[in-house]
């Protein structure tokens, strides 16, 4: 009997892990991630304090999807942006910036399923930065990273006629007080970001009611994301309950076998 109980639950385990591992790499969206703001992001407290209520509520996002989907469709290859305008600097946890203003641009090689999914993604990791869409425009769009090991080096993102940001790596004579650190940190979920001077930093689309350009503010981000299949399925079919769907094998294991995949039953 034991013997036969223990099988039932490593046929059990095993399906569970087929089941949600093979779901995951299947359905993964992974790429590279870009962001810009008008506030410096690494920087002392001094420095932040002089900026807040005055700048830092405009922002660039940029996604490059190296490799999957995004509700069934393929994203492969193709750049999406945010353009945001808050009403307060993003990240002080003193004021409120909501709602905030913004324009998505679409990589003008999409598709129309495509462009809707790119739409579906960018908001879907943007929140609320990316709630109230104001205009959805076309570009043609191009993104890179270049790296050293695991840390980008440098980077570019361009949606022609409309936005472009050119990065590169912090240095040793970018530490002007001394006590700079990472301030604020990315305004979306990555995978792994790092902080990065922004040699160029420009937004001139409609719709914002502002345009913007600044070079050389330690004001940009760079790194990667990744959404596994369970967050990806959960956000754009159900994204009420996403976070349920994430943890969802958890809850059955839980609610089927109290004691554990490997526990001993109770007498």
């Amino acid at each position: 009997m034991g013997n036969r109980t223990m099988r039932k639950k490593l046929a059990l385990a095993s399906a569970l892990a087929f089941l949600v591992g093979g779901a995951a790499i299947a359905s993964q969206i992974r790429g590279d991630y870009i962001e810009t703001r008008s506030a410096d992001v690494y920087t002392g407290q001094c420095f932040a304090n002089g900026e807040m209520n005055l700048t830092g509520n405009e922002a660039l996002l940029a996604w490059q999807v190296k490799g999957g989907s995004w509700a069934g469709v393929d994203l492969t290859g193709l750049v999406v942006a945010g353009a945001v305008r808050a009403n307060a600097t993003l990240g002080d946890p003193y004021a409120n910036p909501w709602p905030a203003k913004s324009v998505v641009l679409v990589d003008e090689r999409a598709t129309a399923p495509q462009r809707e999914a790119l739409v579906a993604f960018a908001k879907a990791m943007g929140g609320e930065l990316l709630e109230n869409v104001v205009a959805i425009e076309s570009a043609p769009m191009a993104m890179s990273v270049e790296r050293h090991g695991a840390h980008p080096v440098r980077a570019s993102f361009r949606a022609t006629g409309l936005a472009a940001i050119e990065t590169r790596a912090i240095g040793d004579k970018d530490h002007l007080c001394g006590n700079e650190y990472t301030f604020y940190p990315p305004l979306t979920e990555t995978e792994h970001a790092m902080p990065a001077v922004a040699l160029r930093d420009e937004y001139q689309g409609a719709g914002l009611g502002v345009s913007w350009s600044s070079r050389d503010k330690r004001s940009a981000f760079v790194g990667s994301f990744v959404v596994g299949f369970l967050y990806n399925f959960g956000i754009a079919l159900f994204p009420d309950l996403a976070y349920f769907i994430l943890f969802l094998p958890m809850v059955l294991v839980l609610m089927f076998m109290p004691q554990g995949l490997f526990g001993k039953s109770l007498p």
